[in-house]
C-alpha cells in the first residue's frame, strides 16, 4: 500500500523538475552561437593549470589538435606533460619553455628571453587553424612582470586568433584588460593550502 504523503511529494518534485527544464530547454534553444573562445583561470586558489589541462584532455577524447606552451613552468617534470608526450604527442603539441620562478632563475634579461621565445612560438601555434585550443599556461605571471608587453598579446588575440580556435590562459593576476576581453574567465579562490601546514608539493596533486 502506497503512502499518500509520499506519493503527493513524489508528484510535486517531479511537477517542479518538470518546470525546471522546460524553462531550462528554452534557454538552451537560444544558444546558437559556436566559436572559439578566449579563457582565462586566475586567482590565488590552486587549480588554475588544472582545470585547463582537463579541457586539454577533453579536446584529446574529441580526438581535436590542441596544443600547450608553458611559460614559467618547464624545468620539473610533470605528470601531464609525460602523459601527453608519451601517449597523445600526434593530437597535442607540448612545449615547456619557462625555467622556473623568477626566484629561481633570479635573471630578468633571460626571463624575458624565455617569455618572448614562449610567445613566439604560442603566436605560431595560434596561428594554425587546425589547433582547436591552444593552453598559454602561466602566461600572466609573464605579463604581470612584465617580461611580454599586455598591448601587443592582446591586439594579437584580437585580431589574428582564428575564429574557431579557442585560447586558455592561466596565472595570478591576470591583467583586468585580459579579464575583459575575455569570453570566460574564472577566478579560483583559496580557502585552504596544504602548504601552509608544511606539506611540500606531491605528485599527482601538483605536478
Amino acid at each position: 500500500m502506497t503512502d499518500p504523503i509520499e506519493d503527493d511529494a513524489a508528484a510535486r518534485h517531479a511537477e517542479k523538475m518538470a518546470k525546471k527544464k522546460a524553462a531550462r530547454d528554452r534557454i538552451m534553444a537560444t544558444k546558437t552561437e559556436e566559436r572559439g573562445l578566449i579563457i582565462v583561470h586566475t586567482g590565488k586558489g590552486k587549480g588554475k593549470s588544472s582545470a585547463a589541462f582537463g579541457m586539454i584532455f577533453r579536446c584529446i577524447a574529441h580526438g581535436m589538435p590542441c596544443a600547450v606552451v608553458q611559460f614559467i613552468k618547464g624545468a620539473r617534470a610533470a605528470g601531464e606533460r609525460d602523459l601527453i608526450q608519451r601517449h597523445f604527442a600526434d593530437l597535442c603539441e607540448f612545449h615547456s619553455m619557462g625555467e622556473g620562478f623568477t626566484w629561481e632563475t633570479q635573471d630578468r634579461d633571460r626571463d624575458i628571453a624565455a617569455a618572448t621565445a614562449a610567445w613566439d612560438k604560442a603566436k605560431t601555434l595560434i596561428r594554425d587553424p587546425r589547433h582547436r585550443m591552444v593552453l598559454l599556461d602561466e602566461i600572466n605571471i609573464a605579463l604581470r612582470y612584465g617580461y611580454l608587453d599586455l598591448e601587443a598579446v592582446l591586439t594579437f588575440l584580437r585580431e589574428e586568433k582564428p575564429p574557431a580556435t579557442h585560447v586558455v590562459l592561466t596565472g595570478r593576476n591576470a591583467h583586468e584588460r585580459l579579464i575583459e576581453m575575455a569570453d570566460l574567465a574564472t577566478e579560483m579562490e583559496l580557502l585552504k593550502h596544504p602548504f601552509r601546514s608544511g606539506v611540500k608539493a606531491q605528485p599527482g596533486v601538483e605536478f
